[in-house]
């Protein structure tokens, strides 16, 4: 790979940086919040392939006005000897090309049953919406429900939207995966489903469950952490959201 490859290639990548930055793509792979460090980081690569690209062009002009006519100036510069860049460099446009062609999906149920919740109790709570039903993410309701001991939940009915996993007792969960900062990282939150269910549930389908707050607590078998229970009233499927990651852990 010469300079010009490595050119080519530095360019594609932050062009590719820019391309999953403002279409979307990059929900699959970090958090919304990270957005305008990923285009900061495609516009730097472009802006470093342009001025590489640049600088190869201008050396190569002054060598060529430097040389001798008749062959004269020909002799090699031991100063600056050239090495030919090994060939196991090209295994950086795989990344590149995966990123390009294969767009992975959300993280779903079988992430999430092999891993434990990962609701942590905090600093406060927001106010509730005024809306009716109420709109809440997966953490909040879970967090109001098991750690605020459901007090801001009593009267209300809450309308919560997340992605169905089944465990091996058929039992449901209303699931969303958390970021802390990357895909690598994701954690699910569960909500334990119970009430009026539909009768087909199928694992990975997203739902809007309509219900209301019960005190029935149960705990994750893998890492025992809490997981409420939501009675539902209704329950209806709906697309995969544009973000589906849940936008409210650790903000």
């Amino acid at each position: 790979m010469n300079r010009q490859s490595q050119t080519a290639v530095l360019f594609l990548l932050g062009a590719t940086l820019l391309h999953a930055g403002t279409t979307g793509l990059y929900l699959r792979y970090v958090k919304a919040g990270l957005r305008p460090l990923l285009l900061a980081a495609g516009a730097a690569l472009i802006a470093t392939a342009l001025a590489t690209a640049w600088y190869e062009r201008r050396r190569h002009r002054k060598t060529a006005a430097g040389r001798s006519p008749a062959g004269h100036g020909t002799e090699v510069d031991h100063a600056h000897p050239s090495h030919p860049e090994p060939r196991v460099s090209w295994l950086l446009l795989l990344p590149l090309l995966a990123l390009i062609l294969v767009a992975p999906p959300a993280l779903g149920s079988y992430s999430a049953l092999r891993s434990g919740t990962a609701l942590q109790k905090p600093y406060g709570y927001g106010r509730m919406p005024a809306a009716d039903p109420a709109p809440l993410s997966v953490v909040d309701y879970a967090s109001r429900a098991a750690y605020g001991h459901g007090r801001s939940l009593h009267g209300r009915t809450v309308r919560v939207t997340g992605f169905l996993a089944l465990d091996r007792s058929g039992t449901p969960y209303l699931v969303r995966m958390a970021l802390n900062c990357c895909a690598a990282d994701a954690q699910p939150v569960k909500i334990a489903l119970t009430g009026e269910l539909p009768p087909v549930l199928r694992p990975d389908a997203w739902l809007e469950v309509t219900g209301t707050y019960t005190p029935r607590l149960t705990r994750d078998p893998v890492n025992n952490g809490p997981v409420p229970y939501l009675k539902v009233a209704s329950a209806r499927p709906v697309p995969v959201p544009h973000d589906p990651y849940d936008e409210t852990w650790n903000n």
